[in-house]
């Protein structure tokens, strides 16, 4: 409905031409910023009511002083894995999970997961490079989101969230103690819950249009060639340099795995051409602009640069596998 909606504005009412780079960046910005900011508040209202009748230090208390044996980043990173989201649209989940007391690797194992493997994405990858190559691609996106939530949880970052993100969580303890002592019904709770949610809404309001602009410059005046020209010899570094030049780019996994079989086809190494893919999704400059909103610039590099490292390992042992 969102994406209808967007080829009506800007195809029949503006006029563009929709095989035009303007357009093809236009509509890419206004169905992108609709849908995250639509997901944003959703998802903000459903964890406020979660918050409300599930206290944040009981849920904290429950997966940092249980012995699940990293179960849960394992349920994070399928959670990641089965939710069709790019990394811009993951990061509306990443603010309703810390704000909700999950712990951040617990939190950073989604994001790590949710841009990286999907559905559409697997069965797109299933029909262009076979069973297994796709399995491999599940089963290591999936790691990649195990170790890195895990490691990065080892690091106690949380001092490195935002000061807005600390105030929004402890804004939500303090209600949630507010609603337990006086035993507020759940239709009184409800304006303050979706206050809050508007709240969180303007809060990252202009980085969103910031990331999606940057990512809709991307997407519509990129041009696909250079990459391949780039990347079509095999040599030590092809990999490397895919991840650095995948930065600039945003696209969701399904949209960029049809670019990657082209890439294969024209004589990129499939590892390389993984790790661009992966580097498109998961590291990119509009959701580093969005992520500053909830994190410090060092916990931004710490983020990015663990994925990298994750993300070249990976390319490396595809090209290895697939020679």
């Amino acid at each position: 409905m969102i994406q209808r909606f967007a080829d009506w504005l800007i195809y029949n009412l503006f006029g563009l031409d929709a095989a035009s780079q303007l357009g093809a960046a236009i509509n890419f910005f206004v169905y992108d910023t609709i849908k995250i900011l639509l997901l944003l508040f959703v998802i903000s209202v459903i964890m406020g009511i979660v918050n409300a009748y599930l206290p944040i230090d009981r849920l904290r208390n429950f997966l940092t002083t249980r012995k699940l044996f990293g179960l849960q980043y394992l349920f994070a990173a399928l959670f990641g894995a089965i939710t069709p989201f790019c990394s811009c649209s993951s990061i509306p989940l990443f603010i309703g999970f810390v704000k909700g007391g999950i712990p951040l690797g617990v939190t950073f194992a989604f994001l790590i997961t949710s841009p990286l493997v999907n559905e559409v994405a697997v069965a797109v990858f299933l029909g262009a490079f076979g069973i297994k190559a796709t399995l491999i691609y599940i089963i290591s996106g999936i790691l990649l989101g195990i170790i890195g939530g895990w490691l990065l949880g080892k690091m106690n970052l949380e001092q490195y969230l935002s000061p807005w993100v600390q105030q929004i969580q402890k804004q939500s303890e303090l209600e949630t103690q507010e609603w337990e002592s006086e035993k507020i019904p759940f239709i009184k709770r409800l304006p303050n819950i979706i206050q809050d949610a508007w709240g969180i809404v303007r809060g990252v309001l202009i980085y969103v249009i910031i990331g999606i602009a940057i990512g809709a410059i991307m997407h519509g005046y990129v041009p696909e060639g250079f990459f391949e020209e780039q990347l079509s010899a095999d040599k030590w570094y092809s990999v490397p340099l895919a991840v650095i030049l995948a930065v600039p780019m945003y696209a969701n996994a399904a949209g960029i795995v049809p670019v990657i079989q082209v890439f294969v086809a024209k004589g990129v190494p499939l590892g390389t051409a993984i790790a661009f893919m992966m580097a498109v999704v998961g590291l990119s400059i509009p959701e580093a602009t969005m992520l500053k909103k909830v994190m410090t610039w060092r916990l931004i590099g710490i983020f990015f640069s663990t994925v990298t490292l994750f993300i070249i390992l990976s390319g490396y042992l595809f090209n290895i596998l697939f020679q």
